[in-house]
């Protein structure tokens, strides 16, 4: 049952490699965040763009050393947690920001997010440690949780307990355990400090559920596993059908006349149905000649 639960896990044995590059990108995004959420306390609108635009840099800057499927992975996280904000605090109100709008540094910020659960989850101290590091989480998360539905917590948590429950879920079902698990590290850091400063405010009832909710939640981090989940799932299937795409696009041919475009003209056309048909209509002869051959030598072999 142990093993069942934990096959998803790193092995115990499993090599470990410390990769200067996996610690930079979490110190940078741990860095980053503390540093954006001081600069909200007083920010404008201006300002929050500004803080938009240097965050795209360095997540741009993060990205370079990284292969295409995590790229997508980012790409798909940051598209889908965009519209996941503006679901969940612009139309469900389940938290609103300072200037209430959905900041300018938040879409790449989630990207950065996501890059450090990813780098914390492969890099050799979460690898060598995966076990012990998973039973902390498990712990800090689940006291956390505990003390929001025990009354003496200053806003009620119930959502938290929920979400909480959800985790354990994710942990021990899914196939990333280790990016779930470092996931929390980074989003609770985040959520900490961006309400502690008021950068954005958790509703006390949760619009959806009617539960009561922490500022932040205890289970905030499953948002962001979620997130996660989403884009480490999409990644692989949709680069498969860029690549399919292409092929088609380079296949049929392109016109001369629209750069980049896939549009075919009459002679393209005729060229591409000739392509098709040609080893159709060899295959169909060489089947037919085989057929004779066949057929004749049966027939020699009857008259014998």
């Amino acid at each position: 049952m142990r093993e069942k639960l934990l096959r998803h896990f790193p092995h115990i044995n499993t090599a470990h490699a410390h990769r200067n590059r996996d610690y930079f990108i979490a110190v940078c995004t741990f860095l980053c965040v503390t540093v954006s959420s001081i600069c909200e306390v007083s920010a404008s609108i201006e300002k929050q763009h500004d803080l938009g635009v240097i965050a795209w840099v360095l997540l741009g800057g993060l990205l370079l050393g990284e292969n295409r499927e995590t790229r997508m992975q980012v790409v798909i996280a940051v598209a889908f947690a965009t519209i996941g904000e503006h679901f969940a605090s612009l139309y469900m109100g389940g938290y609103t920001y300072r200037l209430e709008n959905v900041p300018a540094y938040v879409p790449p910020g989630h990207g950065m997010v996501y890059l450090t659960a990813i780098a914390l989850a492969r890099s050799g101290l979460f690898v060598r440690y995966a076990r012990g590091i998973a039973a902390c989480v498990v712990l800090v998360w689940g006291a956390w949780s505990m003390w929001g539905i025990s009354g003496y917590a200053e806003q009620g948590d119930a959502l938290g307990a929920v979400m909480f429950c959800v985790f354990l879920a994710c942990l021990f079902a899914g196939r990333s355990p280790m990016v779930y698990v470092a996931a929390f590290f980074i989003t609770t850091w985040l959520e900490l400090i961006g309400t502690a400063v008021g950068a954005w405010k958790w509703a006390a009832i949760d619009p959806v559920l009617g539960l009561s909710q922490g500022n932040p939640p205890s289970g905030v981090a499953v948002w962001y596993c979620l997130v996660d989940a989403v884009a480490i799932g999409g990644a692989a299937p949709l680069l498969r059908g860029l690549k399919h795409a292409g092929k088609w696009c380079k296949y049929l041919g392109s016109s001369p006349k629209r750069a980049g475009g896939c549009s075919i003209s009459a002679g393209h056309r005729e060229h591409a149905r000739e392509d098709v048909q040609a080893p159709i209509r060899l295959t169909s002869q060489a089947i037919h000649r085989s057929l004779r051959n066949q057929d004749l030598v049966v027939e020699s072999r009857d008259k014998t």
